[in-house]
């Protein structure tokens, strides 16, 4: 970077690529007339996204029966890290490009089909050794091309889950 010199001046050197001239540049450096203040930033935040992603191409509607929410919220805002949306009468949960939003009612409850909901991670590792940590039973699944694997389990409500490892895209 530049060497200090005395009377607040910097020296700067820097070379070109491939040749062994240098070029000299020496700054003068004024010291402030006024303190410096470090005030609040006003600008407007823009909030991190969130680390789980939906694998659906719209929000996603699952059933869930009464008395249900202490559970879904562990399950849901605690162990994946959605963020549970405020305002609604049923329990709904955003993920980073989607939510989820639970159809309540009374048991027994009735479900048009047993596909899983995906759901992406950052890591299916770290994914796994939570559901460990919380004595969640889950499946190890292998696909049909290498290296595809993810996890299927039933979240609180009995509504299948496929978890999966997000990848970026090379």
């Amino acid at each position: 970077m530049g060497q200090e010199l005395a009377g607040g001046q910097i020296a700067f050197s820097a070379s070109r690529l491939g040749k062994s001239s240098h070029l000299n540049l020496i700054m003068e450096v004024d010291s402030p007339t006024t303190p410096f203040v470090l005030g609040a930033d006003r600008r407007r935040r823009v909030p991190e996204p969130l680390p789980v992603r939906l694998v659906t191409v719209a929000d996603a509607r699952l059933p869930a029966p009464r008395d249900m929410e202490p559970q879904l919220d562990a399950f849901y805002a605690g162990l994946w890290s959605f963020e549970r949306e405020v305002g609604w009468p049923v329990p709904v949960y955003r993920a980073e490009n989607f939510n989820i939003r639970f159809d309540v009612s009374d048991p027994p409850i009735r479900r048009e089909d047993m596909r899983p909901l995906g759901i992406e991670v950052p890591s299916l590792a770290d994914a796994e050794h939570k559901l460990i940590d919380h004595e969640i039973r889950y499946a190890r699944q292998k696909g049909v091309n290498p290296g595809e694997e993810s996890l299927l389990l039933l979240d609180p409500a009995g509504n299948w889950i496929e978890i999966t490892e997000s990848r970026g895209v090379i």
